[in-house]
């Protein structure tokens, strides 16, 4: 898994040097404030945040993606994570599909950065690991990461209930070859 860059970020897999950024997303009540059951509970210590990074490798390990970090290219910071991961269901009926999230400190909203690494995610399932679907889905009230979804190509679909939170699905198909 090599990492890749846009404009502005470097996407590569998350590190345990990651830890302290991970702490300070995962902890901050603004990020949680529309993840309810559905983004995992808030990271109360650093040993929190390796047992994610942990677990996040252990996906690299299993399936060959999943969430990776987004570092801000002009600085070197950490500003959150991006990427795809297989989620074995169920999931609004759905079982075995690539996810598409995203999760950035509240400093850098509001700036692109999400659509960025969000695009850059899409393009690399589709041309670079050739997915035939990316799926997404987001609490309803999260109009800002509903809109990146749609922003990207993905097409809504229907609510649904997720641990308790109200959720609208997205999804596209790999577009034909021409």
């Amino acid at each position: 898994m090599l990492p890749f860059t846009t404009a502005r970020l470097l996407l590569r897999p998350l590190q345990v040097d990651d830890a302290p950024g991970m702490l300070a997303l995962d902890s901050d009540p603004a990020v949680h404030r529309y993840l309810g059951g559905i983004g995992g509970p808030p990271a109360a210590s650093l040993a929190d945040s390796l047992g994610i990074i942990a677990f996040i490798q252990a996906q690299y390990a299993a399936t060959g993606i999943g969430r990776w970090a987004v570092i801000l290219r002009a600085t070197g910071e950490f500003m959150g994570w991006a990427g795809l991961k297989l989620v074995a269901g169920p999931v609004n009926g759905q079982r075995d599909f690539y996810d598409l999230g995203y999760r950035f400190l509240p400093r850098y909203w509001g700036q692109g950065y999400g659509y960025e690494a969000a695009r850059a995610w899409l393009a690399y399932g589709f041309e670079e690991l050739q997915l035939p679907r990316i799926c997404g889905y987001a609490d309803v009230q999260n109009a800002a990461s509903c809109r990146i979804l749609e922003k990207i190509g993905l097409l809504p679909g229907n609510e649904f209930v997720e641990n308790g939170v109200v959720c609208r699905w997205y999804e596209m198909q790999r577009p034909a070859a021409h």
